[in-house]
């Protein structure tokens, strides 16, 4: 198996479990999907936004869905700079957008922390994939399923 940017197998812990759909025009609504391991957005945020400064540059903010992630600050410190949090209840749920300063910006698909690793690892390969063109409700991991483990449905 390949150690590029679109595989998960054999990372360390501070890695984010991220698949991306390859750099270039967009197709579909997200740009890949994440897997954070809790719902502590600042504890998550730093390995994800270092991965995708590579894509985005400079990462200006994140937009998230209000009821997503419990009582995030309003700003966070990602490798000395600082980065804007802002709550919409507009955003989809079990979304997270990142933005640089260039206003490039890439769109995920949140994958709960506690769902199955078999249901994550569908999610993240369905929403990586450049032939899906659907919306994030349209995937695996927003459509309903419930976790493996849990009662409680993932977002939609």
């Amino acid at each position: 198996m390949s150690s590029g940017p679109n595989t998960l197998a054999a990372q360390p812990v501070t890695e984010p479990r991220l698949r991306l759909k390859p750099a270039g025009p967009a197709t579909g609504h997200v740009d890949g999907a994440w897997w954070p391991r809790t719902r502590e957005l600042t504890a998550e945020l730093p390995a994800l936004l270092a991965v995708l400064a590579a894509r985005l540059g400079r990462v200006d903010r994140v937009t998230y869905h209000l009821g997503d992630w419990p009582d995030p600050p309003r700003r966070v410190t990602c490798d000395g700079s600082g980065v804007r949090l802002e709550g919409f209840r507009s955003q989809p749920s079990g979304s997270l957008t990142v933005i640089g300063w260039g206003r490039h910006r890439t769109t995920l698909l949140v994958v709960p922390p506690e769902t199955s690793p078999d249901a994550a690892q569908q999610a993240l390969t369905a929403a990586a994939d450049p032939e899906n063109t659907g919306h994030s409700t349209d995937l695996p991991a927003a459509n309903g399923q419930t976790p493996t483990g849990s009662g409680a449905p993932l977002p939609s």
